[in-house]
Parts: structure tokens; sequence; C-alpha cells
């Protein structure tokens, strides 16, 4: 009898396939501006409003995606006016995010169970709707990754250049900040504000072993996503784990897989390649 006969199993694989897509196509830019943390962040603020939600009886995922695109906004216009170094912004949005919403939490009458909820995540709880937020959210920002992808990665890989050849600098920016949002606000379902960032950076880690590209490495971090979230799903029924940390779990898997064969083949290759022509040593000129 298959796992999948059933419908919320259903609507967690097509949720995770989703996401893991999403994800890594969103995350190649941040490891490209060395911002692979900033998952993390977002996803603290995130609960904040997941808190403020259950505090006053909205929608939290609603209530999360605006806080989460507010902390983006914040952070983005922070760090490009070098006010406060990137790391100290992103601990604060960790450590203020966190704070505000467990204590958002506390003063609701939610219980811990919900909080787990947001924390590690609860895939295989996916409503209908939910469901269908994901799906909007998800294809959109997969759509604007690859549709804007020349003018985002001019920007990421050298801002000065690309603010010299025109392109909007600030909105491609503040974009790049406000999908990060989104993305992390789905994904809460999926993995979890704990794990967000491993969903969104692994893949890209995993696909730059093996590829040279900015575009090849994106298509590999997408499959590699793919792949980690329909096998972690499938894991997690299997076994009864979390579906969040199945994923996770059989992304690293796959970075160090990977990172191992690439290794091996990297020096297989050194040792087979044919020594260099010996250099003729040069006549030693006397003088009188």
């Amino acid at each position: 009898m298959s796992l999948f006969q059933y419908d919320f199993m259903l609507r967690a694989l097509v949720g995770a396939l989703i996401i893991g897509l999403a994800a890594p196509a969103l995350g190649i830019y941040l490891v490209q501006r060395r911002l692979a943390l900033i998952g993390d962040g977002i996803g603290h603020v995130a609960l904040t409003g997941v808190g403020a939600g259950l505090l006053f009886q909205t929608s939290p995922v609603l209530m999360a995606v605006v806080a989460a695109a507010l902390g983006a906004v914040v952070i983005e216009l922070v760090r490009e006016r070098g006010r406060t170094s990137g790391d100290l912004a992103l601990a604060l949005l960790f450590y203020g995010g966190i704070a505000g919403g467990v204590m958002l939490v506390g003063l609701s009458d939610a219980s811990s169970a919900n909080l787990n909820a947001y924390l590690f995540g609860a895939l295989t709880t996916t409503s209908r709707g939910d469901l269908v937020t994901i799906a909007v959210l998800g294809v959109a920002v997969l759509v604007t990754m690859l549709v804007l992808r020349p003018a985002l990665f001019a920007v990421c890989h050298d801002e000065e250049y690309a603010r010299v050849s025109g392109l909007p600098v600030r909105t491609l920016n503040l974009l790049l900040a406000v999908t990060t949002a989104v993305t992390v606000t789905i994904a809460m379902r999926a993995v979890g504000v704990l794990l967000i960032s491993a969903l969104m950076v692994v893949p890209v880690a995993t696909a730059q072993q093996v590829t040279r590209g900015f575009r090849s490495t994106m298509a590999v971090a997408m499959g590699v996503g793919l792949l980690a979230a329909g096998s972690g799903v499938w894991v997690a029924a299997v076994a009864d784990t979390a579906p969040g940390a199945s994923v996770v779990v059989l992304a690293i898997a796959s970075f160090l897989v990977v990172a191992v064969a690439a290794g091996a083949w990297r020096t297989l290759r050194r040792r087979h390649a044919p020594a260099a022509p010996a250099q003729p040593e040069p006549h030693e000129v006397v003088l009188s």
C-alpha cells in the first residue's frame, strides 16, 4: 500500500518539491553575496510574526510574511548604508527575532506544540490552503530568480559595476531581500525556521563541487534540492521521522557524498595526468 495515496502525504510531497526548487534558486544569490546565514536571521524575525498572529488571532503565516519582509528590507538598508557590519546586523535579527517570537507566543493562548511546528516544521499538516499559498509564492520566487538572473547575478557579483552599468541596484537588492523573506516564510512549513538556511545553502554548496558556471550551478542546485525534498518526505513517511529534519539530513548527506567523490576524482586525474616536459637548463654564460 502506497503512503502517497493519502491526501495529506501528497500535499506534503508537492509542498516539499516546490520549496526544494525555489530555495536553492534563491540561495545561490545569497551564497554569491556571502549572506548564506541571512535566511536564519529572517526566519527568526518571521517567528515574531507568527507569535503576533497567534496573539492577535490572525493568520500566523500572513503575519510572518509581513514581519519577515520588513526585517529583510531593514537589514538591506542597514547593510547598504554601512552603518552596521553585516554580522552584527544578522546577530540583531537572530536574537531579537527569536526573543520577540517566544515572548509573543507566551503571551498568547497557543501551546508549545504550535511553536514547535514553526521551529522545526510540520509538513504533514499542510492544508489545501497552505499548499495553494506555497505554490503561488514558490512559483513567483522561482520565476523571479530565473527571469532576472542576469541582473541579479551582476548585482551579487559586483555591485559597483552593476551600478555603473545602469542597473537599479537598490531595487534589485530590495527585491532579493523580499523574495528571501517570502521563501523563508513558505519554507517554515517544510523545515522550520531553525533549518531554513540549510535548504537554501547546502544544495548550492553541493553543486559547486562539480560545476563551474553560474547557470550550471543553479540548475544542479535546484536538482539537488528537488531530490532532497522528495526523498526526505519519503524517508519521513517510511521511518516516521520529522520531514524537515529528514530533508536537511539527506541534503547534507548528498553534499558529503559529492564532495568526497569530486575530491577523489580530482586526485585521480592529477595522478594520471601526463608529466610536464622538463625545461632545459639554461646555458651558463661566463663573462671573462
